[in-house]
């Protein structure tokens, strides 16, 4: 993944130019590329790579609703409601608590997703207000974007990479 060195930058601009970023990696690398990281900010953003036939296994998002924008290559979507195909351009729309799975095509398959973000935990009464959940990127694998469904999982159980340390 490349540094986007946003956390220093001022409050607002331009964060990337993704198409300089993308010829500087290699062709064949997935997972996260880029990953909004600016302080105090409402959103998270990833520019996420799948290899060739790689996936993202089916999740539910119970709280979020989670925006993608492919920008590159081919794919299928997965949802309770049937099996869509993607390809650059399309813009999807995933609401919370909506099933979903995906995969790359032949020529792998790259997407922007944004979505709210959640702020940290914080410690609440019994039956008050606790605060969201935490980020799960810790527990996406750079290499290959699968989601780790283990919360202490340290390595990519598709892959063998570590995730990441957040």
């Amino acid at each position: 993944m490349v540094d986007n060195g946003a956390a220093h930058g001022p409050a607002s601009g331009v964060l990337a130019q993704l198409t300089e970023l993308l010829r500087q990696l290699p062709a064949d690398g997935g997972g996260a590329l880029w990953r909004l990281d600016r302080g105090g900010r409402q959103l998270d953003a990833n520019l996420v790579r799948l290899a060739p036939g790689a996936e993202v296994g089916a999740s539910v998002e119970p709280d979020l609703d989670v925006l993608l924008y492919v920008t590159d290559g081919s794919g299928r979507l997965q949802t309770g409601s049937g099996t869509e195909t993607l390809r650059a351009g399309a813009v999807v729309w995933l609401g919370h608590g909506t099933r979903r799975a995906l995969s790359a095509g032949e020529q792998g398959l790259m997407y922007l997703s944004v979505h709210r973000r959640r702020p940290g935990l914080t410690i609440g009464r019994p039956g008050g207000e606790a605060g969201e959940a935490a980020c799960l990127l810790n527990r996406v694998c750079d290499a290959c974007g699968r989601l780790a469904t283990e919360s202490d999982a340290r390595f990519c159980y598709r892959c063998g990479e570590p995730l990441p340390e957040h």
